[in-house]
């Protein structure tokens, strides 16, 4: 990648710190009650929400690496509402990316073993990854998910929303992001008015039934879109790293 390039983009979501990170949905809706089952809130010792994530088995957990800086101690999981209880349940092993340097280099991926195995009900339940590499094409419609902001500069919501956004081709999302880490889709945020926000990175991008990425950052904390792309880990990409995990 072009030195330069990169440069610039690590700049500037060092810069930008922990604004930098994607995660609440502008312009969407609340997610009805019975669908996304699979939501998981990742919360501090404070009990407050910090990170996204999904279930893909009953005891593992995929978000993003850079989730692992901000003081994640357990998992919500069953609840659409972060002030009603959910099955609270304590993270046993942490296993992020042994390549994950920072957002601007990639590699944006984290998996979290529970300490217990969740009960699979009519409020929580798996999604399906990849099960082998893909690529999304551009303008599949897919949906993100996640609590909190819903303008730049908000404040955490209660309820779960949800989003529709459409897949933005790698080059024209190279356009508007010099220097993209490798293994990544962009979806939302540009040209469109929807996307996601900060609070819930972590979360899956969802296509045709499917977590496909995992929501990696956006531009600064500016959330007023069109600005530039919304962008996720490529989840298929990591198959062989996921599935050695997945064997422990």
């Amino acid at each position: 990648m072009h030195a330069l390039y990169k440069f610039l983009l690590v700049h500037a979501l060092t810069c930008l710190g922990g604004n930098a990170r994607g995660s609440e949905i502008i312009n969407g809706q609340k997610a009805p009650e019975n669908s996304m089952l699979y939501m998981v809130s990742l919360q501090n010792s404070k009990e407050e929400h910090v990170c996204g994530g999904f279930l893909i088995r009953e005891d593992i957990v995929v978000t993003a690496a850079h989730c692992g800086r901000l003081g994640v101690t357990d998992v919500v999981l069953g609840t659409h509402h972060l002030n009603k209880a959910g099955s609270r349940m304590n993270i046993a092993h942490r296993y992020i990316h042994p390549s994950f340097h920072g957002e601007g280099f990639g590699k944006d991926i984290m998996l979290l073993r529970l300490a217990g195995m969740a009960q699979l009900n009519n409020r929580v339940q798996t999604i399906p990854i990849p099960k082998s590499e893909i690529n999304t094409q551009e303008n599949t419609m897919c949906r993100v998910a996640g609590w909190g902001y819903t303008t730049s500069g908000g404040v955490v919501s209660d309820d779960l929303r949800v989003v529709d956004v459409s897949v933005i081709s790698g080059p024209d999302c190279k356009e508007k992001w010099p220097g993209l880490p490798a293994d990544v889709i962009c979806a939302g945020g540009y040209p469109s008015d929807k996307g996601f926000c900060q609070g819930d990175s972590g979360g899956p991008l969802v296509c045709n039934g499917m977590a496909v990425g995992v929501v990696s950052f956006n531009n600064n904390n500016t959330c007023s879109y069109p600005d530039v792309p919304n962008v996720y880990t490529d989840i298929s990409k990591y198959l062989p790293w996921i599935n050695s995990k997945l064997r422990h």
